[in-house]
């Protein structure tokens, strides 16, 4: 993980229609900068559709949801419009930007170890100031645990 009290890596990817979206366009707003490992799979359908449920409070909190996974630009159409979802997904197939917050590491699942993305969440600041590092975060309680603390800093 990257550390509290530290900028945030800016960076560009495409979004799910194929725009380019970059960290420092949300310079001014609170950002929650979240990690997950695969669209359509159920922790990570979980989390979303939790995120995307609470948008507008985020919103109330001058906060953006960027979720980043290593997925496509037409996965991430689809998992948009399976789900209704209603905020930002960034496709990062190269794992630049999942390497460059240091959320690529090994895993072990049934006793084979393997690379992929921990489930990690940022808060970055209205100055693009990492305030929060969190990683191997629950899918479910994440998004509700991350309004809250917006809510007291």
């Amino acid at each position: 993980m990257l550390k509290v009290n530290t900028k945030a890596p800016d960076f560009t990817l495409e979004n799910q229609d194929g725009e380019l979206v970059s960290l420092s366009d949300y310079i001014g707003k609170k950002v929650v900068l979240y990690f997950y490992p695969k669209d359509n799979t159920p922790g990570c359908t979980s989390q979303a559709c939790n995120f995307s449920e609470l948008k507008k409070d985020f919103s109330e909190q001058n906060a953006v949801i960027l979720g980043v996974s290593k997925d496509s630009v037409k996965s991430h159409q689809n998992f948009i419009n399976k789900y209704n979802l209603n905020f930002t997904l960034l496709s990062d197939p190269e794992l630049e930007v999942i390497k460059l917050y240091d959320v690529y590491k090994e895993k072990i699942n049934f006793g084979k170890k393997y690379m992929g993305v921990v489930r990690s969440t940022y808060i970055i600041n209205e100055e693009g100031i990492i305030t929060h590092a969190f990683s191997k975060v629950n899918a479910k309680k994440n998004p509700l645990e991350m309004l809250e603390l917006l809510k007291v800093i």
